[in-house]
């Protein structure tokens, strides 16, 4: 285990329903922030699948790369997910947003277990599931956790469509408010509805606060048991 308490923060873009969405990857920001824990903003260097214009909803005709529109959030304090290293990280969060679900993997589009996740992704999420470090999932970025962890438990709040893609994908679907996270102690993922279920900012903030809470828990634990296991 990596001594270090460094916490990776992956983006999708900017914007709720192309990219992250800013409140809670601002609200992961601020509370690792107000913690003491140093965190690292990445993204990877892909196309978004598409652009939506976020005062009509509409899809508009141009494109734009994931990791330069995340730079929106990081105020340009962000990395190429190519060029980092997990190894360098005790934890990873992923806040949600349609970004999660459209550039991150193609959920949004398949609507079905045959979805998959991006590869550039699906590597860096594995190397913290293969080194058993503690990941968070926010809002609808739990699906992805269902196509890496093998019946991994998890939430996105109480939307029986989408419960039942990921228990068809291996997961098992636990129902939480959106002030709760929902931790799966065995393969150390958190995940909190957010947006999927929050009326309002407020209600967002308690649940991602209760998930960094709950992922820098499991950093200590992971730290404390490695040092059980030096001696």
């Amino acid at each position: 285990m990596h001594n270090s308490k460094k916490v990776a923060v992956l983006l999708a873009g900017c914007g709720v329903y192309d990219g992250s969405e800013i409140h809670e990857a601002v609200l992961t920001l601020l509370s690792l922030s107000k913690r003491g824990i140093e965190y690292e903003v990445v993204a990877p260097n892909i196309m978004q699948h598409h652009v939506v214009n976020h005062l009509t909803g509409d899809e508009e005709a141009q494109s734009r790369n994931v990791l330069v529109e995340a730079a929106r959030i990081a105020r340009g304090e962000i990395k190429d997910l190519s060029l980092v290293n997990a190894d360098e990280y005790a934890a990873l969060i992923i806040p949600g947003g349609f970004g999660a679900a459209k550039n991150l993997c193609d959920f949004a589009f398949k609507q079905d277990s045959s979805f998959v996740v991006e590869p550039i992704v699906s590597a860096f999420i594995n190397k913290f599931k293969n080194a058993q470090k503690p990941v968070g999932f926010i809002c609808i970025a739990p699906v992805i956790a269902a196509a890496i962890y093998p019946h991994v438990a998890l939430t996105i709040g109480n939307d029986q469509a989408t419960a039942d893609i990921v228990e068809h994908k291996g997961a098992k679907h636990i129902n939480k408010c959106v002030t709760e996270v929902c931790v799966d102690q065995g393969n150390k993922v958190v995940s909190t509805p957010a947006y999927m279920l929050g009326q309002s900012i407020a209600e967002v903030a308690s649940g991602i606060d209760h998930l960094v809470e709950a992922v820098v828990s499991l950093i200590t634990d992971c730290v404390v048991s490695a040092s059980v296991e030096v001696k």
